[in-house]
């Protein structure tokens, strides 16, 4: 199964084909990396929930619709991970802030070690002679996808096997995934090394990968780590402090509004009585390390945001997120006293977006989030383990209108 165009016909084209298998097949097989191109059994759909050119409840709507609520739990649980992920990001939002700052001193380091500089290199071009590491980093690079179990071995080597920084594995992910998303990639990583739900690591077993690659790979057990004692040492007064989630300042009809289309919501819904001046798509997929992104990430991006912008009927401008004073100058321009935009999660966006406040505050314009319904819903919830998630999914679905 190759990955749909990164358009919403595309994604909703996809979900009616891939309905039948969201039940009892999707349980079974859920779990196995049968390799490029034979990802038939998961939805290869979360480059396109990652930019919400389709979004949680539309896919989840077709699951119930087919299988019922028992037959589509295993398929509603893996979506919903992705949302509570976002939600407890948001809550702790200094862990986002400890990846960037630790991530730029790895590099600093990196630049420094010339052996841990090519021990690095060997892991990102596929060289390091471990058969199925090698193949997952040559399909991150040559396709933007890996299968989640895939992503859990290679993080697990990655750590424990090679004794890399997570932090620049992480990055690696971030900048070649199509569906890479702060939240999510920053979290799973955490979670392998043990920071996420603390002491609990993940560890990388042959028969494990002989089993969950369908024979694909037979790597023997001197070729992995014995055991992953857990990166506790890099927080030691714990995890990083809940803070609660935050209310964004919402769109004020009586304003001219510069409307501005991010990848973080491709399927904005707005208000009716906005008095839309100006549009804007706005490219941001480079902000996601300082070392170069993938083009296919890139390209994956801007042809969201064209698809976007065309739908929505609007004449949209094509930004680059470069110097933050240039958001007050398209606004200015056109006259608008308020920036609408979808709600920007923690991560590389909103740290540009903050770092242009001051320009917008001398301005005098303002910045309003469209937050959607779902998130305020799953979000709340988010301040454990999932299994405070998984607990209320029935809540959920059901004030969401999907079990009626």
């Amino acid at each position: 199964m190759t990955i749909p165009a990164p358009t919403r016909a595309a994604a909703l084209a996809h979900i009616a084909d891939f309905t039948p298998n969201m039940g009892a097949r999707y349980a079974k097989r859920r779990n196995t990396d049968y390799g490029p191109g034979r990802h038939g059994a998961v939805s290869c759909l979360s480059p396109h929930l990652r930019r919400r050119l389709v979004t949680e409840d539309e896919v989840i709507a077709a699951a119930l619709a087919a299988h019922g609520p028992e037959g589509a739990e295993k398929f509603i649980q893996e979506v919903v991970w992705r949302s509570y992920f976002k939600g407890w990001l948001e809550q702790r939002p200094t862990t986002w802030d400890s990846y960037r700052d630790g991530l730029e001193r790895d590099f600093e380091v990196l630049a420094k070690d010339r052996k841990l500089r090519a021990q690095v290199a060997a892991a990102t071009e596929a060289c390091t002679g471990l058969d199925c590491f090698d193949a997952w980093a040559t399909e991150l690079l040559e396709t933007g996808y890996l299968h989640n179990h895939a992503r859990m071995w290679f993080a697990s080597i990655w750590i424990f096997t090679f004794g890399l920084p997570w932090r620049v594995g992480a990055d690696f992910f971030l900048r070649n995934l199509l569906d890479g998303d702060p939240a999510s990639n920053t979290l799973g990583w955490r979670w392998v090394a043990g920071l996420h739900t603390r002491g609990k690591t993940y560890l990388a077993q042959a028969w494990n990968i002989a089993k969950f690659t369908d024979g694909r790979f037979a790597p023997r057990d001197a070729d992995l780590a014995p055991d992953a004692p857990a990166l506790v040492h890099e927080e030691p007064d714990g995890l990083p402090p809940r803070l609660g989630l935050r209310t964004p300042a919402a769109p004020d009809p009586s304003m001219p509004t510069a409307l501005l289309l991010t990848e973080d919501d491709c399927a904005l819904s707005l208000p009716a009585a906005l008095n839309i001046v100006t549009t804007a798509t706005l490219e941001a997929s480079h902000l996601r390390s300082p070392a170069p992104v993938a083009d296919h990430v890139i390209d994956f991006e801007r042809a969201a945001l064209r698809d976007t912008g065309q739908r929505l009927g609007h004449d949209a401008v094509e930004m680059r997120a470069g110097v933050p004073g240039d958001l007050a100058k398209w606004a200015a321009r056109a006259g608008a006293r308020q920036i609408v935009t979808g709600f920007v999660p923690r991560g590389p966006l909103h740290d540009w977006i903050e770092s242009a406040r001051p320009a917008l505050d001398a301005q005098g314009i303002s910045l309003a989030e469209v937050q959607r319904d779902w998130d305020r819903r799953v979000w709340p919830h988010a301040t454990a383990g999932f299994f405070k998630v998984k607990t209320k999914i029935p809540k959920i679905l059901d004030q969401s209108g999907l079990l009626a």
